[in-house]
């Protein structure tokens, strides 16, 4: 595995237990994470608080389908299910652009689709 695909795979694993210091340990201090249609954070301490978001409980089930990897951008592609604090499960797929600056996560984008909205 590459660098930049291990420093995704390490920030997944992290995310996955709600591991704050390794998932931070994976970003630049000035990393932006963007998901259209709902933020864009900017910098560690707007990114730390987003790991446990106060509309969700527990660890979330996440599950990288596949990564593929062209110069200093990373591409993975999943399913992640959530359990919401109002009791319901959210189940999600996504499809994340890790921009990499030195090994390290510089920006993210994720686009997230719910699979209950999907009728097709």
């Amino acid at each position: 595995m590459s660098p930049n695909k291990t420093t995704v795979h390490n920030y997944m694993e992290a995310f996955r237990i709600l591991d704050h210091e390794a998932v931070l340990e994976c970003l630049t201090d000035d990393v932006v994470w963007h998901i259209p249609g709902s933020f864009t954070i900017t910098g560690k301490e707007a990114f730390d608080k987003e790991i446990e978001n106060e509309n969700f409980t527990g660890k979330p089930v996440i599950e990288v389908i596949r990564m593929v990897e062209e110069n200093d951008i990373v591409i993975a592609e999943g399913t992640v299910g959530c359990q919401l604090k109002a009791g319901e499960m959210l189940h999600l797929v996504f499809c994340d652009v890790f921009h990499l600056q030195n090994g390290k996560i510089k920006q993210l984008t994720s686009y997230l689709m719910n699979t209950a909205a999907s009728n097709h």
